[in-house]
């Protein structure tokens, strides 16, 4: 009988490990993985951020957000947002929730999940903007992999920016993250740039290859990937093609565009900037953007690009607009100061000493300078020498990365200066080197106070300027092509 029972028990025991470990195994399988994990500008850059992340079965949507400085390595004494902005999106679970309240110029330790189920990421890290003119941010553009692979190759030359620039506050990235703007993509992309997207501030662009009516149509994708706005209430969400936004950062006004907006170009995208700008007493005005308006790239020539050439040139112009970021393109360009299409030709330069290093500044120079980063992957284009007049004229710097390396630019802003340092990073050797340097210095006493407007920022209020710009639009779009482009390839055959 002692036997019997000794046999009994040991059968029990076996079945029960045996249950015990199948339970662990499932329990194991069914762990929900955190991923595609970002922070981004969302409201003010002092006080706010915004997060977004995927998962694949549905999970409640918490942020838990604790200083850096009493971090302890748990989240016990965090502060927890949360909200019920969770839809599927391609099969998948978008979450994203917005933090607000918290201090200016102080460094933020988070990880985002689910509290009830106690299932969370890694833990990430930002800091929020201190208000003062003392700054530092990285660009990067068109990373446009399609392979885990050349992600993984884009990578390296953020990484060597983050070595170059470590005190780097946020990370603009000019568009097109992606090639065909698939799912298995999007995972490769936020793999290898998890060490950025979850350790800073991200202001994304969008690029005609994340989502784009006359790129394969992918619906509200760019919107899902960033948390940058309200979509109850913001009238910037296109839900084909992207996000326009704007933020302040210290001394400095950003308006992003959605440059997949224009075909032309919404008379209510044009008459937000118009209103975000003259709003702004910033010292200084930057816009980023993913098509360019400068560029010796292969695209530089083509119908939407003249159209936007026709419409922002001008209004660029008109709001007194410091710098333009751009990508697209694929080759780096740096224009002179363009005013009215022209080089501003009465630009004067000094030398200073900055921090132990001479640098060259331009000297309260009228006009706008764009400038275009190549690209931080793999997919680089050659210069194009047929570029529309004046660009050829305009251009003070030009260089195709093709067989070279990544590309990245560096921005410091210190009250009156802005000194822009550009990188590229050895495809064999990752060894970083310095490819161009531009720096500005201006009498912030001197600044244009515009008049705040209040134009009409919905559609419907703009449905008569939607029709008349389309003709005009394309009729200038047609001259140009006459006028200009036609005369100077012929020009070109003598």
């Amino acid at each position: 009988m002692k036997k019997f029972s000794k046999k009994l028990l040991a059968v029990v025991l076996c079945v029960t490990l045996a249950f015990g470990m199948t339970a662990m195994s499932t329990a194991a399988e069914d762990t929900i993985e955190i991923k595609r994990v970002s922070c981004t500008f969302n409201g003010d850059s002092q006080t706010s951020r915004g997060f977004c992340w995927y998962t694949e079965e549905y999970t409640d949507a918490d942020v838990q957000i604790v200083k850096t400085a009493d971090f302890d390595g748990t989240f016990a004494n965090a502060v927890t947002y949360s909200s019920d902005n969770v839809y599927t999106h391609r099969d998948q679970f978008c979450h994203k929730v917005t933090a607000s309240d918290l201090e200016a110029g102080t460094a933020y330790t988070y990880r985002v999940g689910d509290k009830s189920e106690n299932i969370w990421s890694d833990a990430g890290t930002f800091v929020t903007d201190d208000g003062d003119d003392q700054f530092s941010f990285i660009t990067i553009a068109d990373v446009q992999a399609s392979s885990d692979e050349n992600f993984m190759e884009a990578s390296e030359t953020l990484k060597g920016a983050v070595e170059t620039l470590p005190e780097s506050e946020f990370t603009i990235t000019l568009g097109d993250y992606v090639n065909d703007n698939t799912n298995e993509e999007w995972d490769w992309y936020f793999k290898h740039f998890e060490f950025s997207n979850m350790n800073t501030t991200s202001a994304p662009v969008a690029g005609n290859h994340d989502g784009n009516i006359t790129n394969k149509l992918n619906i509200n994708v760019f919107n899902s990937m960033f948390n940058l706005s309200n979509e109850d209430t913001d009238s910037n969400v296109n839900w084909v093609n992207g996000v326009y936004y704007s933020y302040d950062y210290g001394n400095a006004h950003f308006a992003v565009l959605n440059t997949n907006d224009m075909y032309p170009m919404t008379q209510s995208q044009r008459n937000w900037l118009v209103n975000d700008m003259t709003a702004s007493d910033a010292d200084w005005k930057f816009v980023v953007m993913h098509r360019a308006l400068y560029s010796q790239g292969k695209n530089i020539n083509k119908p939407d690009t003249i159209i936007m050439r026709n419409v922002l040139i001008e209004l660029f112009d008109e709001l007194d607009i410091d710098l333009v970021y751009a990508g697209h393109d694929h080759v780096y360009y740096r224009s002179h100061p363009v005013k009215g299409d022209e080089v501003v030709d009465n630009v004067t330069y000094v030398t200073e000493n900055y921090k132990g290093e001479e640098i060259t500044f331009a000297n309260n120079p009228d006009g706008t300078v764009h400038i275009l980063p190549s690209t931080a992957g793999t997919k680089r284009y050659g210069i194009n020498e047929d570029a529309i007049d004046p660009i050829g004229e305009a251009c003070a710097f030009h260089l195709s990365t093709r067989d070279m390396g990544g590309c990245f630019m560096t921005t410091v802003v210190d009250g009156d200066k802005v000194i822009i340092k550009s990188y590229l990073v050895d495809d064999e050797t990752q060894d970083i080197s310095l490819i161009d340097q531009y720096a500005i210095k201006k009498d912030l006493s001197q600044k244009i106070d515009f008049e705040p407007t209040d134009l009409p920022t919905d559609n419907a209020s703009n449905i008569d300027d939607y029709i008349s710009n389309i003709v005009t639009e394309i009729i200038g779009m047609l001259y140009s092509y006459i006028a200009v482009l036609l005369p100077q390839a012929i020009k070109g055959l003598f």
